[in-house]
């Protein structure tokens, strides 16, 4: 492995974090056993690799061994000590600014989210209850603004993706600033980093000058796929459950771009929800869309979602292609749809309190080989149900590509064994070969894809 170059730095925050309690600081002393700092130690090494090209988190975590975070309470507030860090996060000795904010941003979210889960005050055993947590994790990064009217837009697609499909969600992104719309992605390269580009040409076309990209990850995604340097709302959730929940939460509409396994395990929760009986008639805005080179994969998305979950989900998103002013209008209606609506149920704009969320969505799902072995994959299932335990399935095939423990448990282990009826397993498996054929499961110029799963029907 080539040696990177390292640096060793002291960084205090800037108007996110400036307080910790003793209490905070000696959990994240706890350096080498605490399991806060080891948390806040990985995303924090992400965030000091913003622009890696690498997406495998072993990999990242392996280059720098000796890394370390110290953290100093001084009169003035916190300040953190840096040993061994990336390089290339500072330019003449000093932090880069948007580094710096996310860093501190990563801290300030992993001690509130330890703070309340050890008070208690968190209601895990019910829907309402999760739904709370998630709300209050988002206020607590100042995320939900009341007053502003619906537009932030999120997007979701593949961090491995070709040169026109990122020029594409750039045209996009381009054409919903004009709109005056806000972004959200899940922060990282690819996708989640095109639209925020375009839009912030559009916005100073049009002299927005506190245009909002919001990123929303969680700590087994952060190492590797690192945040994009326009992020400049970071928030990172305690799990990809409650990742995509702010998802649904906070946008008033999502375009769905190109991607791979993750892409499709987020389309899947997003219509397993919209397909439940108490959300039929809730207006919230869904694109498929994409360049004119990608029209074969959003064809195959397409079917896929019809032959495992029927015509009653493919009525909740329309289709686009090679569109990008399209998209945007038809993204402006649906959100002028969502203000109608809000403004009828009083409703908040800044949070979704009125969208049914079912328990089975709600829940983490630990992809082990045996969870992943004994999901239920049947056209007998009912349609939501199926769709929850689709997306979990695709949710391990995303841990077994990129995450940490993911990754271990496959190299430990072998191929997660994945089985269902002949009717779901046929089109979830000729879906997964064309990922893979179209090199949406890794970032490209790596070795070739090897498979963390198995099918059988």
């Amino acid at each position: 492995m080539i040696p990177r170059p390292k640096t060793n730095a002291s960084v205090s925050p800037k108007g996110s974090l400036e307080t910790l309690s003793q209490r905070e600081v000696q959990q994240l002393r706890e350096t080498g056993s605490g399991s806060v700092y080891r948390l806040f130690r990985q995303c924090a090494l992400a965030i000091l690799n913003t622009g890696s090209h690498s997406d495998n988190a072993k990999t990242i975590l392996e280059a720098y061994p000796d890394f370390e975070v110290r953290i100093h309470q001084q009169d003035r507030g916190i300040r953190l000590e840096l040993l061994n860090a990336p390089a290339d996060a500072f330019v003449d000795g000093e932090m880069i600014a948007s580094t710096r904010e996310m860093l501190f941003s990563a801290l300030r979210d992993i001690v509130y989210t330890q703070s309340e889960l050890e008070n208690k005050r968190v209601d895990l055993d019910s829907s309402e209850g999760i739904t709370d947590y998630v709300f209050h994790l988002l206020r607590n990064a100042r995320t939900l603004r009341s007053g502003l009217e619906p537009k932030m837009v999120v997007c979701w697609g593949g961090h491995s993706i070709s040169t026109d499909e990122y020029k594409y969600t750039k045209k996009v992104g381009h054409e919903l600033g004009l709109r005056g719309l806000d972004i959200c992605t899940g922060c990282g390269p690819g996708v989640m980093k095109g639209p925020m580009k375009g839009a912030t040409i559009s916005h100073a076309k049009q002299r927005i000058h506190h245009g909002r990209y919001l990123g929303l990850t969680e700590p087994g995604i952060i190492a590797a796929e690192a945040p994009n340097p326009i992020v400049n709302e970071l928030v990172i959730l305690p799990d990809i459950e409650k990742r995509l929940e702010a998802f649904v939460r906070v946008g008033h509409g999502i375009i769905v771009f190109p991607g791979g396994a993750g892409t499709a395990e987020e389309f899947l929760y997003l219509l397993g929800i919209l397909t439940h009986p108490d959300n039929r008639d809730l207006p919230f805005p869904v694109v498929l869309t994409g360049p004119k080179s990608a029209g074969q994969y959003l064809q195959q998305l397409h079917a896929f979602i019809g032959a495992t979950l029927g015509e009653e989900a493919q009525r909740r998103y329309t289709m686009i292609l090679n569109d990008p002013s399209e998209v945007a209008r038809e993204m402006a209606k649906g959100i002028k749809a969502v203000t109608r609506f809000r403004r009828e149920h009083n409703d908040a704009f800044h949070f979704n309190w009125m969208m049914k969320i079912d328990e089975g969505f709600q829940r983490p799902f630990e992809p082990t080989h045996a969870n992943m072995a004994s999901l239920r994959l049947g056209r007998d299932l009912p349609l939501h149900e199926l769709a929850a335990n689709l997306r979990r399935a695709f949710s391990g095939i995303v841990a077994g590509n990129v995450k940490e423990n993911g990754i271990r448990l496959i190299e430990e282990h072998g191929p997660y064994e994945i089985a269902g009826d002949k009717a779901v397993m046929q089109p979830l498996d000729e879906l997964l070969r064309a990922f893979v054929s179209q090199h949406r499961m890794k970032l490209p110029g790596g070795s070739a894809y090897e498979p963390c799963y198995r099918l059988r029907a």
